[in-house]
């Protein structure tokens, strides 16, 4: 198990329970107490968690929002749809996330992969920027990020929806506006060949469509049950969307279908 996957298994063990012991977290991952407690100290430097004597308990600001995501069904298909897209940003570049259990995960394997610092790409030049940019309109994702001083955090202005932690409104269009992104995640509640990709409440879904307006990449992560599935309010047409990000149990015929209408899909 490499050190990302162990950090990931760690984060949702503490936020499952609010707190881990040393002894326990190497039982359940089956590696010596030794490489827990390193671990835990790094986690605790990027200020994931809080180090105890013996073990940690969950960072407040960190986890305190995002623990009503935890019952969210397909998880491990999310996590891993999570990390193929942190993979994918290049550091220095202005990410856009929308909201959702999906573009949730993704902020946390982003704040990972950049948990030291600028990942620097081969041969790039040093820069005195953040490693990346996050802007986003949704609460949840601004919390957890908001405590990673190597990220610079955006977020809109607008009502808060309490289901989906998702700002919307005037407020949100007037930030969107004035922003240019390298790339935006987003995350939705169906994907159709013929009609794209649409969510099921109408003003996130026009948040959402600005997103993808203002981006130069678009990606959209969701997991497989989701495809060939219809809601109310459509985002945009699969011809906007540059790849999608799911997993292994989409349909060889969908693919087809999104793949002949110039959508690359990657499956993990």
């Amino acid at each position: 198990m490499s050190k990302h996957e162990r950090w990931n298994t760690l984060l949702e063990l503490l936020a499952a329970s609010g707190k881990l012991e040393v002894e326990e977290a190497a039982t359940a991952l089956d590696v010596s107490a030794a490489t827990i407690r390193r671990d835990l100290d790094e986690l605790a430097e990027q200020q994931l968690l809080v180090r105890t004597r013996g073990g940690a308990v969950v960072h407040g600001v960190s986890y305190e929002l995002p623990l009503r995501y935890k019952s969210t069904r397909h998880a491990p298909e999310k996590r891993r749809i999570a990390e193929a897209v942190a993979d994918l940003v290049a550091p220095g570049e202005v990410v856009g996330l929308n909201g959702g259990t999906t573009t949730t995960e993704v902020a946390r394997a982003l704040a990972l992969r950049f948990a030291s610092g600028r990942a620097e790409a081969p041969g790039a030049a040093v820069s005195a920027g953040p490693a990346l940019t996050v802007v986003t309109n949704a609460l949840n994702i601004a919390g957890e990020l908001a405590v990673r001083p190597q990220i610079k955090i955006v977020t809109t202005g607008g009502v808060a929806r309490p289901q989906t932690y998702e700002l919307v409104g005037p407020l949100t269009v007037g930030v969107l506006n004035e922003v240019v992104l390298d790339v935006v995640v987003l995350g939705v509640d169906g994907v159709d060949a013929e009609l794209g990709v649409m969510a099921h409440q109408e003003d996130e879904a026009s948040i959402s469509r600005l997103f993808a307006e203002r981006a130069s990449r678009v990606v959209v992560v969701t997991d497989s049950s989701k495809m060939g599935r219809r809601a109310f309010a459509r985002i945009c047409g699969l011809d906007r969307i540059d790849l999608l990000v799911t997993d292994a149990g989409i349909a060889q015929e969908t693919v087809a279908q999104l793949t002949e209408a110039g959508v690359k899909v990657l499956t993990v």
